[in-house]
């Protein structure tokens, strides 16, 4: 396998695993157990499922579910029917999902309607009746009209559990429109399909709090997905145990794609659950298991550890948030089989990956870096003019190559602020590089802080804030949380005569967008701190994790906190 050139399209390399390695196992999912000849024909069969149903190349179809055997199969299946990948958070309420579904203009929507009880349908219909007419699509069932209101190019709703939902058509009905569509007509969509070709849109927001549609090609797809498992050790034979979701950028790419790419079995776990990892790991000799610092806080805590056999475990990466210097020692020393632990950096719009530590990298470059770039791209430290800063100056981090995304979708602004001339990504993140290459993250100039991985953008959350009836002003901002990486804390200034309530606040916000970004703490405050022409002073809110209300639990009220810095690791991917 290795010997043989990559394929630079995603549906040639499951091809590839297919014909290669056709008795491996590829997808273990409670007693769903599929080889790599299965993942090969099951995707294809809901590539001509979807080119029956109409699907044309390039359009974009959207998967709004959680980790899952299904999920792997439907994605691969939408990159070799020629369509556009969208992956929607399971965390998101009706217009987060909405607004992203009308973006990127999904004709087709595949979704886990009733996953952990939500009514995803019920929440697309409240949020397209509550935009108005302005919003063209009326929905219904007669001729012009369209599944859902407020989303006029979406034709078609497939649900994947039983469902009786008006506009959903059953998973298992919709497959059987595969037989009107031949083999051939998947051929002719891969062979329509070049290295450039747009792969998937992967939503992301901006400092605008807008969420923009991050546009990655197969190539870099495929050679970042590879460069990632080469770097962290991943090999055919690995069982890896996907916990982070499919719809991040890391799931899907360092998770899925990489383990297609090396051949390696993949176990999707939908929801993270601690005595659920350790039985998996324990009874499917899991190999590898990369997640968030308070996965692992969460195992190594939990009673129960020292009962499980996890010694088949060999790599661990921690990424998607905060990592603490004394995790990577603490695994090391709990987990003693463990040969790798380490902590790649990426971000979404450099197709997750940016960044790893080479196999014969030092425990200490491990431990305290990032690591280098990937093999083939250039990563550089610059100073507010972009000039190249020499080695342990901190600037802002730079990066070229083929894992730069093709630009935000339909966003030329957005993306020549983003990219320079130059082809250079200017990601907003601060650190220095070593003698060695190696980059250590100190900071980072954007306002984005992650929460348990998922990143949280500060304007959007203060814009909602902003719309409680007691609340004039909001302002969001990141603090340390021993669990979760960071959490979101608000200081809000009341209207007058008004007196907000932290625990009312919380709700507020906890009844309108995804728990992840709702913030764990509330502080009211008479006026917030500001220079001289009237820009908040973000700086002066930083609050040490000791004056943050517990994780999950309503803030206190009450006066200005002090000053704090935290440094991060930022890995979106």
């Amino acid at each position: 396998m290795d010997a043989s050139p990559v394929p630079l399209v995603v549906p040639l390399c499951v091809r590839a695993a297919a014909a290669d390695s056709p008795g491996v196992e590829a997808v273990v999912d409670g007693g769903v157990r599929l080889t790599y000849a299965d993942l090969g024909s099951r995707s294809e069969e809901f590539a001509r499922a979807l080119i029956a149903a109409g699907v044309k190349q390039g359009e974009a179809v959207a998967l709004w579910a959680p980790n899952s055997a299904t999920w792997i199969i439907d994605a691969l299946g939408v990159l070799a029917a020629g369509a556009v990948l969208v992956p929607v958070n399971t965390r998101y309420k009706g217009a987060e999902a909405r607004y992203l579904l009308a973006k990127a203009r999904a004709v087709l929507l595949v979704v886990d309607n009733g996953f952990l009880g939500n009514d995803y349908l019920g929440m697309l219909r409240e949020a397209g009746q509550e935009a108005g007419p302005a919003d063209s699509g009326q929905s219904g069932t007669g001729a012009g009209a369209v599944p859902l209101p407020g989303l006029p190019f979406l034709r078609s709703v497939v649900t994947l559990r039983p469902d009786d939902d008006p506009v959903a058509l059953p998973y298992e009905k919709f497959l059987e429109g595969a037989a009107l569509a031949g083999p051939q007509e998947v051929d002719k969509r891969i062979d329509a399909l070049a290295p450039g070709t747009l792969c998937d849109l992967v939503f992301t927001s901006g400092t605008s709090g807008v969420p923009k549609g991050v546009m990655t090609s197969h190539e870099a797809s495929v050679r970042t997905s590879l460069a990632w498992a080469d770097g962290v050790g991943l090999r055919a034979g690995d069982r890896y145990l996907i916990i982070n979701p499919f719809f991040h950028s890391f799931g899907y790419r360092a998770g899925m794609l990489a383990c297609v790419l090396k051949r390696a079995t993949m176990f999707p776990l939908a929801v993270f659950d601690v005595e659920a990892t350790l039985q998996v790991a324990q009874a499917e000799r899991i190999t590898v298991l990369p997640g968030p610092p308070t996965l692992y806080h969460s195992i190594l805590d939990d009673p129960r550890f020292p009962d499980f056999d996890l010694s088949a475990l060999r790599i661990v990466i921690a990424g998607a948030a905060t990592v603490p210097e004394a995790l990577f020692y603490r695994v090391r020393a709990e987990l003693p089989n463990v040969e790798t632990v380490q902590s790649p950096y990426g971000l979404t719009e450099v197709a997750g990956t940016a960044t790893t530590c080479p196999p014969d990298s030092s425990i200490e470059k491990m431990s305290t870096t990032v690591g280098k770039a990937i093999p083939g791209t250039e990563l550089a430290i610059v100073d507010k003019q972009g000039r190249p800063l020499p080695a342990g100056e901190d600037g802002e981090i730079v990066i070229r190559g083929y894992n730069v995304m093709l630009g935000y979708f339909e966003d030329p602004a957005a993306t020549a602020e983003a990219i320079d001339a130059a082809g250079w990504l200017h990601t907003g993140d601060v650190g220095h590089l070593d003698e060695d290459g190696y980059l250590t993250l100190t900071g980072r100039i954007k306002e984005v802080f992650q929460t348990g991985g998922f990143n949280v953008y500060p304007v959007e959350v203060e814009q909602l804030l902003a719309t409680h009836p007691m609340i004039a002003e909001a302002v969001v901002i990141g603090v340390p949380d021993t669990r979760l990486g960071e959490v979101g804390h608000a200081f809000v200034v009341p209207r007058p005569g008004c007196s907000p309530e932290p625990d009312e606040v919380i709700s507020f916000a906890r009844a309108r967008i995804a728990n992840f970004k709702v913030p764990r703490g509330v502080t009211v405050v008479h006026a917030l701190p500001r220079t001289a022409l009237g820009k908040v002073q973000k700086f002066r809110l930083m609050v040490p994790a000791a004056d943050m209300a517990p994780a999950g639990e309503p803030g206190q009220g009450g006066t200005l906190p002090r000053p704090s810095q935290a440094a991060a690791r930022r890995t979106d991917g």
